[in-house]
């Protein structure tokens, strides 16, 4: 079936009168404690959102613009997404989508997301730039949309943008947020321009309560010092939710409240960078545990959005996570990231159902903090252009021992062929990759702890990783449906990430029990494009293994083969073909279970009693009847 046809049979979305806006997820102990902290509470927003969503809903038939103008870190995606959320507004228009644009315009990002906003379940990878064009032109034609355009950066990006939304005279609107108000007044010339203001004295003071006291009464000794904490902020919203993290993970004395009061005013110097110097006063006041952490996520782009398995073993496979009592290392790290959280220097993106934090990233100011105190304090290595020279600082004794390099270039830089030992961590980016061109450089990466190629597809499995024998994470995707057995060399590794260009099953290697240390052994998808997930299938596994997470795996023998291979599994993604062995009671430590049944199951099947979350597809269950 076509593209257009898959479109124009889909179902439209239909309003209601009773729409309303999803049910808050409930939280309990601990879980509800963060969600309280992570909600942004910007108490003058309310207004303001009042004034878009009227003028958004207002009869006027053309397309209109409306923009929301203002300072990074003032609330302009605060504010949309207050807006976008609204349960009139969902009820009013019958299409909505939210994009991302920044300073790295993708046009094609663009134009995949409107159309997955409604048909999330589209294969757009073959299109053309052009056929995605004419198949976002057709998704509106005849719809009362409403777009958000989030950070529009530039005129060009928004000349560029606008001849995909038709115009019917049916009251569709564009929602647009900017730093610049040059580039809104272009866009809005006709339109309305919403321009953010900074918070007065009352509503700086009463956020700032808010997020230290969360609900409770202030100190009566908190007020000296805390107005003089807001008047150094100058309304910034970012600015005071920053430092209320800092006062809310510390002793509530007026002491520590006066020492923040005579430092801020130090940090301001009235302009962006100002902004960043008070952000960096958050940074001051981490316990050194979770200081790399932090300074970790300073190195992947603006607006990477971060799935948080991966990040945490990304830590773990880095050394950052230190062992203490009974917890494991994913368990800590877990907690290391709930604790960036609380202190607002990291943002929640998504929620699990449970309660858990699925995916989460930075704000571009704080992100920009993170980058510049890992670049001060010889951290990490953000390369953005292919320069030689920036690779030279690699080597020099200028860098701490465990430095870490980001390629985020679109061009392969020239890597002296010197001795790099500091080299322990080596992320990949923007590029299409060759096999030659990153197994030359093995030899000279020799004490690699974390590789990550991430979202590129090799054209065959380079030559020589196993020579990488001290690596502890491992990302890749190359063409072969095959796996190499080389891999299993890596005996250190602890979580292999593993993809294939154009087949969807690969077969396991009985010697795959030579990695002692491996504890993840995963397939996500890792970009758009991908078609299907990568599959696994096991052959006889040599001896049992410690693994304690694996997914897309086909349990071709039944549950009793995989439970001698894998007695300690905690997470399985599956699919079973066996009609008789599916009795998973068998694996005592799976805490979440991921299910696909193919074909008649006979027999019933049985779950352990340590099962937290269970997902089931194609199975006749007989409670399910």
């Amino acid at each position: 079936m076509s593209l257009n046809k898959k479109i124009d049979s889909s179902p439209r979305p239909k309003r209601t009168v009773n729409q309303s806006a999803p049910a808050p997820i409930s939280f309990s102990g601990n879980s509800q404690r963060s969600k309280k902290l992570l909600d942004e509470i910007f108490v003058a927003l309310d207004r303001d959102a009042e004034l878009i969503i009227k003028r958004l809903v207002e009869y006027r038939k053309k397309v209109d613009v409306v923009s929301i103008v203002g300072m990074g870190g003032i609330g302009k995606t605060t504010l949309a997404t207050k807006v976008f959320n609204d349960a009139y507004v969902k009820y009013h228009f019958d299409v909505i989508a939210w994009v991302t644009v920044s300073q790295t315009y993708d046009k094609r990002a663009v134009l995949t997301r409107i159309l997955k906003s409604n048909h999330a379940q589209l294969d757009l990878v073959k299109a053309s730039d052009c056929q995605l064009h004419e198949l976002v032109h057709r998704h509106l034609i005849d719809q009362r949309y409403l777009i958000v355009i989030d950070d529009i950066w530039d005129k060009e990006t928004w000349d560029n943008l606008k001849s995909l939304f038709p115009g019917r005279n049916n009251g569709s609107r564009i929602l647009l947020t900017s730093r610049i108000t040059e580039v809104a007044k272009h866009a809005s010339s006709d339109g309305f321009i919403h321009h953010l203001r900074y918070l007065n004295k009352d509503q700086s003071w009463q956020l700032l309560c808010q997020k230290v006291f969360q609900g409770d009464e202030c100190p009566e000794w908190s007020i000296k010092p805390g107005m003089r904490i807001v008047e150094h902020c100058h309304g910034l919203p970012l600015a005071l939710v920053v430092i209320a993290g800092v006062l809310a993970k510390h002793s509530w004395s007026e002491k520590f409240w006066v020492e923040i009061a005579d430092r801020v005013d130090s940090y301001i110097v009235g302009d962006q960078d100002g902004c960043v110097e008070i952000l960096a006063l958050s940074y001051n006041h981490l316990p050194l545990h979770l200081r790399e952490c932090f300074l970790y996520l300073g190195g992947f782009h603006e607006d990477y959005k971060f799935q948080v398995k991966i990040l945490i073993r990304l830590w773990v496979a880095e050394g950052f996570i230190q062992q203490t009592g009974n917890q494991s290392l994913e368990d800590i790290a877990e907690g290391y990231l709930m604790d960036l959280i609380d202190r607002n220097l990291v943002i929640v993106d998504r929620w699990k159902s449970n309660g858990a934090v699925k995916a989460c990233k930075m704000h571009d100011l704080v992100r920009e903090l993170c980058w510049k105190k890992a670049k001060e304090e010889r951290f990490s290595l953000t390369i953005e252009h292919p320069m030689l020279f920036h690779l030279y600082d690699v080597i020099t004794p200028s860098y701490k021992p465990t430095v870490r390099v980001f390629m985020n270039t679109k061009y392969i830089p020239v890597i002296p062929c010197l001795s790099t030992q500091n080299l322990r961590s080596l992320f990949f980016g923007y590029f299409t990759l060759y096999s030659d061109d990153i197994a030359r450089y093995f030899r000279f990466f020799m004490l690699l702890r974390v590789l990550d190629l991430e979202t590129y597809k090799l054209d065959e499995f380079p030559k020589g990783m196993e020579l990488l024998v001290h690596l502890r994470y491992l990302r890749i995707c190359h063409s072969s449906k095959k796996f190499p057995s080389s891999i299993c060399y890596l005996w250190n590794l602890q979580t292999l990430i593993y993809f294939t260009k154009d087949s969807d099953t690969v077969v396991i290697p009985g010697n795959i029990s030579d990695m002692v240390n491996l504890r993840h052994l995963c397939s996500y998808r890792p970009f758009p494009g991908f078609r299907v997930k990568t599959s696994f299938y096991l052959q006889s596994i040599e001896k049992p293994m410690n693994l304690q997470a694996i997914s897309n795996v086909e349990l071709g023998d039944g549950v009793d083969n995989f439970q001698k291979c894998f007695p300690y599994i905690k997470e399985l993604t599956c699919t079973t073909y066996s009609v008789e062995q599916n009795d998973f009671k068998s694996l005592t430590y799976l805490e979440k279970l991921d299910l696909t049944c193919r074909g008649e199951i006979k027999n019933p099947i049985t779950f352990p009693t340590t099962l937290k979350r269970l997902t089931i597809r194609g199975c006749d269950l007989p409670f399910l009847n």
